[in-house]
């Protein structure tokens, strides 16, 4: 069905969003969303270390690139409260709008910001950064959520997590027009104009996503489940402080269900990246380095530690590569769960996330072979966690409090988990000479808090999600 709701003639049921404008517009948001998120994590390994930390080591650029990718996270609990608080308090229609709207200015004007290169911005120039940075993770703190109840709450019986994989699928596709678009810039224009001024064009083109998804937005009417909480009059007052009141279990269990996915994702994303395309050893980088007309300093030769040694372009094409996997599994984890349930799915998937980890040295080690098999199993494993999400976070939770109460363990767990993990990646990985060992067993025992979590956790497929409040 094609039109934008059901309208109803007296006496018959009241209107509805149609299937399709749901699925539309739950999934359009979050992938303008983390098409915009994306380009930042991309342009952090890329063009940002040197851009705006100049005058440094290559490690510390990279590590004060990932410290302004981290803000985002830092951010994104404080999004959670304050979109939380509008989305349970006035509904998720407006609110949606909102986080949007808030997520594509900040993206838009990091595609206009002077870098630490120009005279006069050296200190201003990052500053700015770390503010945009800020308010894309407090919008993201309040959309997933959103797009998740919008889903959910307009689901059949019996479908809430087929319908809760449509906003997730937001995430493989944000990322793979994301890094198309770096590709085709970067293939087209020479280094040096990319550098200058070919990173930009992504942030600012997403404008245009913005107001594609601010129109299917536009259209939709409130969810059947928030309009029963109006009706009833049980609306929270104060929406954070009624979920620590009442769900507090529920946050801590969400959070550390959530945590292994995290970390799981921004390895296979941000890691693997400067990872594959660090140069395979000292004379390469040199090498690299007197090619571009910049060699490499005592300090940086010093502090060098191996990589894959592929070309940034080869690396991102493998990465789009495995990315499609992740979108392939998620539609698939829909019906897994709903079958199954989301406890004993996700069980299952964390324990071969377990394995996984393990097996980071062999699969790395493996040559072009063994770094795709990590990709494809890597990213099938995260569309397999995190598609049941969408449906699990929210079902944690009464409707009147859903909202605050599932963005509040997304984000949450955001920091835990995926803030850290390029930061403590790099660590490990330098601390290991080059080699991925501990990389892989950071992921393992974060694989073992959500098993933990899961364990201790009930299955949620059956309770009741339209009727119940706190």
């Amino acid at each position: 069905m094609s039109s934008i709701a059901k309208t109803a003639e007296p006496g018959s049921p009241k209107a509805v969003n149609s299937r399709s404008r749901v699925i539309v517009a739950s999934l359009i948001g979050t992938t303008v969303e983390f098409y915009d998120f994306y380009v930042y994590a991309t342009a952090a390994v890329l063009v940002f270390p040197r851009l705006f930390f100049p005058g440094q080591s290559e490690t510390t650029q990279l590590l004060s690139s990932f410290a302004v990718f981290g803000v985002a996270f830092v951010a994104r609990p404080l999004g959670s409260i304050i979109f939380g608080h509008f989305g349970d308090k006035f509904g998720r229609k407006g609110t949606l709008v909102a986080s949007l709207l808030t997520m594509g200015i900040a993206t838009f004007l990091i595609g206009c910001l002077p870098t630490a290169l120009v005279p006069g911005w050296e200190l201003l120039a990052p500053t700015l950064l770390v503010v945009f940075r800020f308010a894309q993770g407090l919008a993201l703190g309040g959309e997933w959520s959103g797009a998740a109840l919008l889903a959910t709450e307009n689901a059949p019986a019996n479908k809430r997590a087929i319908y809760g994989t449509f906003p997730q699928l937001g995430a493989p596709i944000g990322f793979i027009i994301a890094n198309v678009i770096f590709l085709v810039f970067s293939y087209t224009l020479t280094p040096a104009a990319f550098e200058a001024w070919g990173w930009r064009v992504p942030f600012l083109l997403s404008a245009v996503m913005v107001i594609i998804g601010l129109y299917v937005r536009l259209k939709l009417i409130e969810t059947p489940a928030f309009t029963k909480v109006l009706e009833s009059k049980e609306v929270a007052k104060l929406p954070i402080g009624r979920v620590f009141k009442t769900s507090w279990r529920q946050l801590i269990l969400g959070t550390f269900i959530m945590l292994a996915t995290y970390v799981l994702f921004y390895l296979m994303t941000t890691f693997t990246l400067t990872y594959g395309t660090r140069a395979s050893s000292v004379e390469a980088a040199q090498a690299a380095a007197e090619k571009a007309g910049k060699p490499m300093t005592e300090s940086a030769i010093a502090a060098f530690v191996p990589g894959l040694g592929y070309t940034r372009n080869d690396f991102l094409w493998m990465l789009i590569a495995g990315v499609v996997f992740f979108g392939i599994f998620t539609l698939v984890s829909g019906p897994l769960a709903e079958k199954f349930g989301r406890r004993k799915m996700l069980l299952t998937v964390t324990a071969a996330i377990f394995v996984f980890g393990l097996l980071f040295v062999p699969l790395f080690s493996g040559g072009f072979i063994g770094t795709m098999a990590l990709l494809i199993i890597g990213f099938s494993l995260m569309g397999l966690t995190f598609g049941p999400m969408g449906a699990l976070l929210p079902e944690l939770f009464p409707t009147n409090v859903r909202y605050t109460g599932s963005a509040v363990s997304y984000n949450v767990s955001s920091i835990l988990g995926a803030a850290v993990a390029p930061f403590i990646a790099v660590a490990l990985w330098e601390a290991a000479d080059g080699s991925p060992v501990l990389v892989g067993v950071y992921l393992a025992s974060m694989a073992v808090v959500t098993l933990i979590a899961l364990f201790v956790s009930k299955e949620t497929r059956d309770l009741e999600y339209t009727n119940n409040v706190a």
